[in-house]
């Protein structure tokens, strides 16, 4: 073989490893990068859960928003009540984010009105689904912020696919002012709606945030309140984690500013509460643990509460119109507690530890644990009762169809009558 012709060859072995070299490192990070994606993703909702065909494949009337708008206009001039199936197919009919803001003015003039009692919640629910699918999670947010204006006050399944929404868009400072909202409406009865709290409430501290005390207070009660039914480790971390914020703000401000305008009970000591949690995991013979992160956050509050004095605490110079709380005599005595309290966690630690009952896991870790084993077997029931809850909407809904039309007929019957008898006068 001629000396150019094995070089070449040579030379041609070399490229073809190479370039295998790189297809096969190409493949590996391109599994690494999937596999990685999938867990992430698995962690939120699956597809069949957020799935809008079981919604959108319900009996639709086809509706003229310009009419329908028009109609009630008119009923509005005229001090007319406007039926629930009138805002319902408005909000139905929704084809664009322009429309959104239309129907976001119709549902609270609905809400002023003498019929805002019947508001439906297929109609809640379908307002929720369509700013999602048109783009305007803001307008979602604005009106479950304001529900009282507007009238929304959605169930569980519906709270869970606007979380998820953030969650999938890795913006949880938005996915917990979501949380907070199921929080002040104590709707943590579906353990999917825990799983999805507590884990986008972790995602969040683990950003570090630098919150106010009203954003300790919210978020100390979405972990208390949506940790109170998991009896696991990330439960009972983030019960504690929540008595320990509250307790913080109780310590700075007072009992007051806690349970104001939240669903809290009045009784002092939560700090005192979360000790009481630990005092649980010591004597829980199962193989129930503690966040470790979780123990330090409590153990810098009580070193810092123990070593500030008082009227530091309490006179801290607020913004965005917060008032400082007066601090009241059982404050006092509660303050007057912080050295017990100190002393009790130390013992409690010590506890911990020996029996093994600390996790090094911080709790994002452990909450996204937590989702990846629970979260499919939750949504499984969850889309069941869904379903089951759209058959019943949908057969409500037409039982008021039937009557609208018979109350129609009605009407017309009258009217002819009436006209019939000025004809015979």
């Amino acid at each position: 073989m001629p000396l150019y012709m094995s070089q070449e060859h040579g030379i041609d072995q070399n490229m073809a490893a190479s370039t295998l070299h790189r297809c096969v490192l190409s493949v590996r990070t391109v599994n690494k990068y999937l596999t990685s994606n999938f867990t992430v993703r698995r962690y939120l909702l699956s597809a069949s859960y957020t799935d809008t065909k079981v919604w959108e494949q319900r009996e639709g009337e086809p509706q003229n928003l310009a009419q329908l708008a028009s109609l009630m206009d008119r009923c509005y001039e005229k001090k007319f009540p406007v039926s629930s199936l009138t805002i319902s197919r408005f909000v139905d009919s929704i084809c664009s984010r322009e429309e959104i803001d239309q129907a976001e003015y119709y549902l609270y003039k609905f809400r002023h009105s003498p019929n805002c009692w019947y508001l439906r919640d297929w109609t809640v629910h379908s307002w929720f689904r369509k700013c999602l699918k048109y783009g305007a999670r803001d307008k979602a947010l604005y009106t479950l912020k304001n529900k009282v204006q507007f009238g929304m006050f959605p169930d569980e399944f519906t709270f869970n696919i606007l979380i998820d929404s953030y969650l999938k868009d890795e913006d949880y400072k938005g996915a917990c002012s979501v949380v907070e909202e199921v929080m002040l409406q104590e709707a943590f009865d579906q353990p999917t709606t825990q799983i999805l709290s507590l884990y986008a409430l972790s995602k969040y501290l683990s950003t570090k945030p630098d919150l106010s005390w009203l954003e300790e207070r919210n978020i100390g009660a979405s972990l208390m309140l949506a940790g109170l039914k998991q009896e696991n480790t990330v439960g009972l971390s983030s019960h504690l984690l929540g008595h320990a914020f509250i307790g913080k703000v109780e310590m700075a401000r007072g009992i007051h500013a806690v349970f104001h305008q939240m669903p809290l009970i009045w009784t002092p000591g939560y700090l005192g509460r979360s000790l009481a949690v630990m005092e649980k995991v010591c004597s829980d013979a199962g193989d129930v643990k503690l966040s470790k992160e979780v123990l330090d956050y409590l153990q810098k509050i009580l070193h810092e509460l123990s070593s500030t004095p008082a009227s530091v605490t309490t006179e801290e110079n607020t913004t965005e119109n917060e008032a400082s709380e007066s601090m009241d005599e059982d404050d006092e005595l509660e303050r007057a507690k912080l050295p017990q309290y100190l002393t009790k966690f130390k013992e409690l630690s010590e506890h911990l530890h020996v029996k093994g009952k600390l996790d090094s896991g911080s709790l994002e870790t452990l909450a996204s644990r937590l989702a990846q084993e629970n979260l499919k077997t939750c949504e499984e029931l969850d889309v069941a009762r869904y379903h089951k809850r759209v058959q019943d909407w949908e057969a409500e809904r037409q039982q008021l169809v039937v009557r609208e039309k018979e109350m129609r007929e009605k009407a017309q019957q009258a009217r002819l009558a009436r006209q019939a008898a000025r004809a015979a006068q």
